[in-house]
């Protein structure tokens, strides 16, 4: 009994990214390429397992082996142009991103009760910062962990419904390629949902809230860190990456027999979203209302957990960047600065809600907007990893420094074909 709760108090910043990842822009993601392309981007899974893993825990090891945040650790060690671009990358994804998954929780949110759209994004945002901002980050996430069990209704649903194996096997190991632009546009969508900006900065910050809460940090601000810390990290990242991974197979696989199967190729709204789900329920009469009651609370779970990752995020750069105080641990009236970010940020989002975009096509531009912005994020990330005198004994081996890079040319090759996809009509 003592070993398994050593085994489950090693989890944190890393599970919790990783749940954070299958926000409803990831969601929306997932379930638009398995409705249009069927199984025909099932690979990507396989594929981005071992990028998303390797990328976050060259951001785990870089918070954890510093002490400060990504943005702080760049200030320190490249130009003021660096610095501004890279945490102007992020909080304009991040930005986006808030509004689109508002957007979403709204939408969500009137499957169940019949709310003017604006009425509930400008409620749902109002509690957000409410949380966020008088109540610990800790305290809030518990509550919101619960409701995120909602994911759990795709791989239940994965079994509940008669599954082509041999054909989804091949698909998930064989990669399936279409030289057109909403092939790759979607592509691009899945690793920038995946491989995202905010993770990279979150997760950084968040190694180093985790040494300050075991009291690792010393009075210079170096922490004092040892081999099983780092073995620690490693398999919390892990662990965190393979769950969220699931997640993501089991809702493209999902989509693509409820959706795909039966002619859905085009998801526009959240009912159609919350149709994939269908299957689940559908021995109760109620079934329709049962599976949007699900989804509905996924979308709000994970989007109310998801908006203070990506607010608080921006914040961790912005303040980091600009020497104020800054976590999410701290009360208002210690970090003005860093809540100030926050509140400016989340209402910025919120505007985006009014410029007539459809919320489930905003989570989907959203994510293909990542896609983009995490690439000159991640060669910085690569350099930083393996630069022996930022990380020092802990600097990147030769694997970890491998597939990072190999996670840049991926991510800059998706880009670029979507790109050139687009230009060629």
């Amino acid at each position: 009994m003592t070993k398994i709760k050593n085994f489950f108090k090693v989890f944190g910043p890393g599970v919790i990214t990783g749940a954070a990842d299958d926000d409803p822009s990831g969601i929306a993601t997932y379930t638009q390429t398995g409705a249009k392309f069927g199984y025909g981007q099932l690979w990507t899974v396989i594929v981005m397992l071992p990028l998303m893993t390797a990328i976050q825990e060259a951001c785990a090891r870089i918070g954890a082996v510093n002490g400060h945040g990504l943005a702080a650790v760049i200030k320190d060690n490249y130009s003021k142009k660096v610095l501004y671009a890279a945490v102007l990358l992020v909080v304009v994804a991040n930005t986006i991103n808030i509004g689109a998954d508002i957007g979403a929780i709204a939408a969500a949110a009137q499957l169940l009760i019949h709310i003017n759209f604006v009425i509930l994004t400008l409620g749902f945002t109002a509690l957000i910062l409410i949380l966020e901002i008088f109540t610990t980050y800790r305290v809030y996430s518990r509550i919101l962990k619960w409701l995120a069990l909602a994911l759990l209704a795709y791989p239940i649903t994965v079994f509940m419904v008669h599954q082509p194996w041999a054909t989804i096997f091949s698909a998930t190991f064989l990669p399936h390629v279409e030289l057109n632009f909403e092939f790759f546009f979607i592509i691009t969508g899945i690793l920038g949902t995946t491989i995202s900006p905010y993770m990279f900065f979150w997760q950084t910050s968040q190694e180093v809230e985790e040494e300050k809460a075991q009291h690792l940090t010393s009075r210079y601000g170096k922490p004092t860190i040892g081999a099983k810390f780092i073995r620690n990290l490693r398999i919390d990242n892990f662990v965190g990456m393979v769950l969220s991974e699931i997640a993501t197979w089991s809702i493209i696989v999902v989509a693509a027999t409820v959706l795909h199967q039966n002619g859905i190729t085009n998801v526009t709204s959240a009912a159609d979203a919350a149709k994939a789900l269908e299957p689940l329920v559908q021995t109760f009469p109620n079934a329709g209302f049962l599976s949007k009651l699900i989804f509905a609370v996924g979308i709000i779970g994970l989007g109310l957990l998801g908006i203070p990752i990506l607010s608080g995020s921006a914040a961790y750069a912005l303040s980091e960047a600009f020497n104020m105080k800054q976590g999410l641990n701290l009360k208002l009236k210690k970090a003005h600065g860093f809540y100030g970010v926050i509140t400016i940020a989340t209402l910025i989002g919120l505007m985006i809600n009014f410029i007539g975009i459809d919320p489930i096509k905003a989570l989907v531009f959203t994510a293909v907007f990542n896609g983009v912005a995490a690439v000159p994020l991640i060669f910085l990330i690569a350099s930083i990893a393996r630069n022996k005198k930022i990380m020092g004994e802990y600097r990147s081996g030769w694997l970890s420094n491998t597939v990072v890079w190999i996670t840049f040319l991926v991510m800059l090759a998706s880009a670029i074909a979507m790109f050139y996809t687009l230009a060629k009509g």
